[in-house]
């Protein structure tokens, strides 16, 4: 189960309803200090912590916002904190069919609503009842179209049992009776079976989230004693240390009571391998450390002149054979390896799923040790959908801002945004300079930009302009500069940003088959940040097709010229299949390939150097007419 949606209604700094979409991956809340970041992943942690902690509980007196605290009190409500929207993967699903047979699910989204007094409702999936009951029933060997109308009414146990009472063959009693697990009537829900697929098959697998900040450091000398003692009010620096103990798979009391300290030595020495090996994995800064624990005795005498021995964990660095306490160390590299110390504990535990909430990682590194932990985290997000805060460019990938939210502070409250629609210079800065937008504004030199997918649109629109300006007709205006935005995922960030820029913006673009990011566009349409005849799609200038790419600008003929010229093949129109289909997905096909690289075609192309009487007279036509189109909408 996977988190897609995040709402929250009214927490601290946000004041109004924020919604947001999250990444399968990784997920960035960008924003100046203050602006509510911390917030965000506050609120978001405290709908599912992964273990009892008061800290991370709804707080109706300290968590809600104070200027509408008296109207709630007045009312007496319990108001909705957050509302955490989940899609089930298709482990999930199979988990459900597994049990209840195919075809059962009719959708996959589930919302967890929880309210500021810490209780939570659920927005179940959709379940085809009519097809649960037939499954059991054709497995049962009992199957008729009237008993599983009969079945079909029924919303209870007590129900159930009214209908078996109607029937003496005994083999059809017991086939009906497999039904009766499915009316469980320990839960509060009117629908007895969604109860039953909820409690069973879905609550225990909801991903459990994880906060880490800067606070979660470790120390460099910890109290075994304190750590056996206090674990229900340790400070946060020594549960970090606890794990660590966990993690060394130390029995706290075996060690203190013991008076060899050897094997305990011993399992320390292997942790500290096992670490150091992650670390220094992505620590690139400084490939000579190497961690180091040791465990000693410190004794003190009290007022009553008793003996006291508190037995210490030592952490010490290791470089270039000297040790020095972890403190002396940066607080960067502290907070890399108290990291990566809490984190391997938490990969121990394989039978929860869990959503990892980083504020601000790497906030004392170096940007090239940001770099490093950038490395870091994208490998995480393979198993782990991770959400991280940062103001810090360097912790941005430039080929990744769909990634990233914006957080900005408001006289109404922060406001939290899908794409990158704020003009504040302040939140865009980080962006900015993630962009090397030094850089990139060398690159934008023009007022007039064209916006694309990728490099191979680029390379075709300059081509087809040049040959067509070389015969006498209209090619693409001189002053307009071709952007490639390196994916449709990333159209609505660059319009947004360009725009912050007051630069003028024209997009054109493949037919949208991607839900999320056809919604983000829409978004900007509808707040004003770029008029809706100033994006174009290539099915507005091909007949007879409802979805196209650039490649179908060119006729057939034409585009299979150029890509059996770059793939050394004989392809012909009359080898492919679905002529109303893309030449893409013909080809896709035709090759038994999901995707073939679209860019080798578009660099041959450029290669070639062809005549002007290359291309059909359809092509040419197509082109112009693109061309046409696009330079008025800049006029």
């Amino acid at each position: 189960m996977k988190l897609i949606n995040v709402t929250i209604d009214k927490y601290k700094c946000i004041e109004s309803s924020q919604s947001f979409d999250i990444n399968d991956g990784i997920t960035i809340l960008v924003g100046m200090n203050e602006s509510g970041k911390t917030s965000v992943l506050e609120s978001i942690a405290k709908t599912k912590y992964f273990q009892e902690d008061e800290s991370f509980k709804f707080n109706l007196t300290f968590d809600y916002p104070r200027k509408w605290k008296k109207n709630v009190d007045k009312s007496g409500e319990n108001p909705v904190a957050v509302v955490c929207t989940y899609e089930l993967e298709d482990c999930d699903v199979d988990r459900i069919e597994e049990e209840l047979g195919k075809g059962v699910v009719l959708d996959r989204k589930i919302s967890r609503t929880v309210h500021y007094d810490n209780s939570f409702t659920i927005s179940m999936i959709r379940i085809d009842k009519k097809r649960i009951i037939t499954n059991f029933l054709k497995k049962a060997n009992v199957y008729s179209e009237s008993l599983c109308e009969k079945l079909g009414k029924v919303n209870s146990g007590k129900e159930l049992d009214g209908v078996i009472s109607e029937y003496s063959d005994e083999t059809k009693i017991q086939g009906i009776k497999t039904l009766q697990k499915l009316f469980d009537s320990s839960g509060k829900w009117d629908n007895q079976i969604e109860w039953y697929i909820y409690k069973n098959m879905i609550s225990p697998y909801f991903p459990k989230f994880l906060y880490y900040d800067e606070y979660y450091s470790l120390p460099s000398r910890i109290s075994l004693e304190k750590i056996r003692n206090n674990s229900s009010s340790i400070s946060e620096e020594e549960k970090t240390a606890k794990a660590l103990i966990e993690l060394a798979d130390i029995n706290v009391q075996e060690l203190i009571q013991s008076t060899n300290f050897e094997a305990f030595k011993a399992e320390l020495e292997a942790t500290q391998e096992n670490i150091s090996e992650v670390l220094f994995k992505y620590w690139k800064t400084n490939k000579n450390l190497s961690i180091a624990f040791d465990i000693d005795k410190k004794e003190n005498t009290d007022r009553n002149g008793t003996r006291i021995v508190e037995h210490i964990l030592d952490i010490r660095v290791r470089n270039k054979g000297v040790t020095l306490p972890l403190k002396n160390r940066s607080k960067g590299f502290n907070w890399f390896f108290s990291f990566l110390v809490w984190f391997k504990k938490i990969q121990e535990d394989k039978n929860s799923k869990y959503i990892l909430l980083l504020d601000e990682p790497g906030l004392n590194l170096h940007a090239s040790a940001q770099k490093d932990l950038l490395e870091f985290i994208e490998d995480l997000s393979t198993d782990y959908q991770i959400l991280y805060t940062t103001h810090s460019p360097f912790m941005i990938p430039s080929d990744h801002l769909d990634r990233v939210r914006t957080v900005l502070e408001t006289d109404k409250g922060s406001v939290i945004s899908n794409s990158i629609q704020e003009k504040d210079p302040n939140t865009l800065f980080p962006l900015q300079a993630a962009l090397g937008y030094d850089i990139a504004q060398n690159l934008f030199i023009s007022p007039k930009n064209l916006l694309v997918e990728g490099v191979s649109d680029l390379m075709y629109l300059q081509v087809m302009s040049n040959i067509l300006l070389s015969l006498g007709r209209e090619g693409l205006k001189d002053d307009i500069t071709i952007v490639p935005v390196g994916g449709l995922d990333k159209v609505a960030t660059f319009i947004s940003l360009l725009r912050g820029q007051e630069l003028q913006i024209v997009c054109l673009l493949d037919t949208f088959t991607d839900a999320r990011g056809k919604a983000k566009v829409e978004d900007l349409i509808v707040g004003k940040i770029i008029q809706k005849n100033k994006i174009k799609f290539f099915d507005e200038f091909v007949d007879d097709y409802k979805q196209a790419d650039i490649e179908d600008v060119f006729t057939k003929d034409d585009y299979l010229k150029i890509f059996n010229a770059a793939n050394n093949k004989n392809i012909k129109v009359s080898d492919l299949k679905g002529s109303i289909k893309p030449i893409i997905i013909q080809l896709n096909d035709y090759l038994g390939v999901s995707r073939f690289n679209h860019y080798t075609p578009a660099n041959k192309l450029v290669q070639m150097g062809v005549s002007l009487d290359y291309f059909d007279e359809q092509t040419l036509n197509n082109f112009e007419n693109v061309f046409k189109t696009i330079n008025k909408l800049f006029q």
